[in-house]
C-alpha cells in the first residue's frame, strides 16, 4: 500500500533500493533525477521519497526546497555521499525529514523509512478505526458492532486506501493504478462501479462517506 519514490541520477542505485524496498512489500517507483521525480509526483501518489543529494540539473537540496515552498509534507529521507556536518545541516534546512549517508547501511535505512511513515501516521497498521467501525486489512472485512461484512480484495483495497487519508482527492486514475496496477488492461471505469457498489453497502453507516469531487475524482470523508 505504501508508495516510496526512489530519486538517484545513478541507475545501479535505483535497481538497488528498488529490489530492497520490493522486498519489504512498498510499492516503489524511480526517477533520475528531479524533474522527472515532478512528472511522476503530478501524475501518482507518493507516500515518501528516498533522495539523492548529488545530481544534475537540481540537487536533492533544491528538490526538496521547491516541494517545501509548494507547501508539500511528503517524508523525505535525504541520502548522500556529502558526511559533514554542514552538509547534513543544509538537508535539514533545506526541509528533508532524514539524513543518510553512503554507503547506506539497507537495515538502517528501512528502519529509519518505517520511523518516518509512523512518525507521519503513514504506516500501514492494518486496520483503522472509525467509531465502532473497524477496517482489517488481514482480513479483508469491516465490523460494526459486532457484525462483520468480508469484502470482494480490489473493495477493500480502494475503502482502505480512500479511508487512510480522509479528505484527501484521489483521480480514478491514481486509484485504478494503485490497487489494480498500472499494467491492467481494465478501463478505470471500474473504479467508479467498485466505488458505487462501496457506497451500497455502506449507505446506512454514519462514520464514513465516500464524495466524488466533480472533475477530480473521489475522496472519503470521516463523519465522527
Amino acid at each position: 500500500m505504501v508508495r516510496i519514490l526512489v530519486v538517484d541520477d545513478d541507475k545501479n542505485t535505483r535497481r538497488l533500493l528498488k529490489a530492497v524496498l520490493e522486498a519489504e512489500n512498498y510499492t516503489v517507483l524511480t526517477a533520475a533525477g528531479a524533474n522527472e521525480a515532478l512528472e511522476i509526483m503530478d501524475r501518482e501518489y507518493v507516500d515518501l521519497i528516498v533522495l539523492d543529494v548529488m545530481m544534475p540539473n537540481m540537487n536533492g537540496y533544491e528538490f526538496t526546497e521547491t516541494l517545501r515552498d509548494g507547501k508539500s509534507t511528503l517524508p523525505i529521507l535525504m541520502i548522500s555521499a556529502k558526511q559533514l556536518p554542514e552538509d547534513k545541516k543544509k538537508g535539514f534546512l533545506a526541509g528533508t525529514d532524514d539524513y543518510m549517508t553512503k554507503p547506506i547501511d539497507e537495515e538502517e535505512m528501512l528502519l529509519r523509512i518505517r520511523a518516518l511513515l509512523r512518525r507521519t501516521k503513514i504506516a500501514d497498521e492494518r486496520r483503522i478505526v472509525i467509531g465502532d467501525v473497524v477496517l482489517d486489512y488481514d482480513s479483508l472485512t469491516v465490523t460494526k458492532n459486532g457484525e462483520v461484512t468480508e469484502l470482494p480484495q480490489k473493495e477493500f483495497l480502494l475503502l482502505y486506501k480512500l479511508l487512510s487519508y480522509p479528505g484527501r482527492i484521489f483521480t480514478r486514475i491514481q486509484l485504478m493504478d494503485e490497487i489494480w496496477g498500472a499494467d491492467s488492461e481494465t478501463g478505470w471505469e471500474t473504479v467508479t462501479v467498485h466505488i458505487g457498489r462501496l457506497r451500497r453497502r455502506f449507505a446506512d453507516y454514519e462514520e464514513f462517506k465516500i464524495e466524488s469531487v466533480r472533475g477530480l475524482g473521489y475522496r472519503a470523508v470521516k463523519k465522527i
